[in-house]
């Protein structure tokens, strides 16, 4: 069940199916952010879990009902398709969803980001986000019923007592990050700093938590994770300054000598992700913190909050959301 600022992870496994769509509304929510809502009448079988949940999208290059799916094992029949009519398979945050009432089919919103459609460079993604219209067919692949946990493509799980929250990541975090700060409790101090393309993807993010929302624009003078790099050193340690003592940082230089080796392992296999179990917190005003977005940089704020900042390691859940150069499955 939900507890605090968190949920239980269970060891109860999801079912995944497909679940054929149409777009019902498309909205531009910022200069790189297209939200697009989708609905069917099989939608509201979608296992809504909340807070950080992931999906997949299936980006179909031939109308579904060409293909033959079996029941059951949808990723062996998406692998052993021939390359040509594969469907192009990315991950996204459910932003929002609405269950079906008497009067209307379930809805889900996706929050997609527009890489490269400016400059002509957009993936396939981006593309289809670019120039969806009510109406377009689209395939998801999501639970089947409702549940709790990692099982369900939750990550987000501190501890039920944890009262000092930091959220960073780039603007694929974004969809993530703002799902999770509606759903925080008040009495939670959140502190959201969020790298964007522009100073046009400022976003309301409304939250019952304590929070502080800081937006960083890179308006096309700064690399890719610079900014978030920069203002992560500054904000961790003040807020680790406030709720710790250094002796703690002291204790647990010693548990994360192997941090490195650790990190380079992770990122040799291509996945760097890691959500910790069974997170600890030194009493309610310790601090948690969730990282996302571009790999060589969640990994470089995690080893700077272990090493340098002394967040004990099961305080740290990052997930590299996309590799420079890589799309994803490469």
């Amino acid at each position: 069940m939900s507890t605090g600022t968190g949920v239980e992870v269970r060891a109860r496994r999801a079912a995944y199916a497909l679940y054929e769509v149409r777009v019902a509304a498309v909205q531009r929510v910022g200069t790189s952010f297209a939200r697009i809502t989708v609905t069917s009448p099989d939608l509201g079988g979608f296992g809504v879990a909340g807070f950080d949940q992931r999906f997949k999208v299936l980006l179909l290059p031939q109308p579904f009902a060409a293909y033959d799916v079996p029941e059951g094992d949808w990723y062996t029949w998406w692998r052993e398709l021939p390359e040509a009519v594969r469907p192009t398979m990315r991950t996204y945050t459910v932003r929002a969803f609405r269950p079906e009432t008497l009067d209307a089919q379930a809805e889900l919103d996706i929050d997609f980001v527009l890489h490269g459609v400016a400059d002509g460079h957009a993936g396939p993604a981006s593309s289809w986000a670019a120039q969806a219209a009510v109406g377009d067919p689209l395939v998801l692949v999501g639970p089947t019923a409702p549940g709790e946990g990692r099982m369900w493509g939750v990550e987000w799980a501190p501890p039920a007592e944890a009262r000092t929250l930091l959220l960073a990541g780039d603007e694929t975090a974004v969809p993530a990050v703002s799902a999770i700060l509606e759903q925080l409790p008040p009495g939670v101090k959140a502190t959201a700093l969020l790298e964007v393309p522009t100073s046009g993807d400022f976003l309301d993010l409304p939250s019952p938590a304590d929070l502080t929302v800081e937006w960083l624009p890179r308006n096309g003078s700064h690399p890719a994770g610079e900014l978030l790099q920069r203002r992560v050193h500054e904000v961790a340690s003040a807020l680790v300054d406030e709720v710790s003592s250094p002796a703690d940082a002291d204790l647990d230089a010693d548990l994360d000598a192997d941090l490195d080796a650790e990190l380079d392992a992770e990122e040799d296999t291509g996945i760097l992700w890691e959500v910790p179990e069974q997170a600890e917190a030194s009493g309610p005003e310790a601090l948690y913190a969730w990282l996302a977005g571009e790999c060589g940089v969640v990994k470089a704020l995690r080893r700077h909050l272990v090493r340098e900042v002394g967040v004990p390691r099961t305080s740290v859940a990052f997930m590299g959301y996309w590799r420079e150069g890589r799309a994803e499955g490469e």
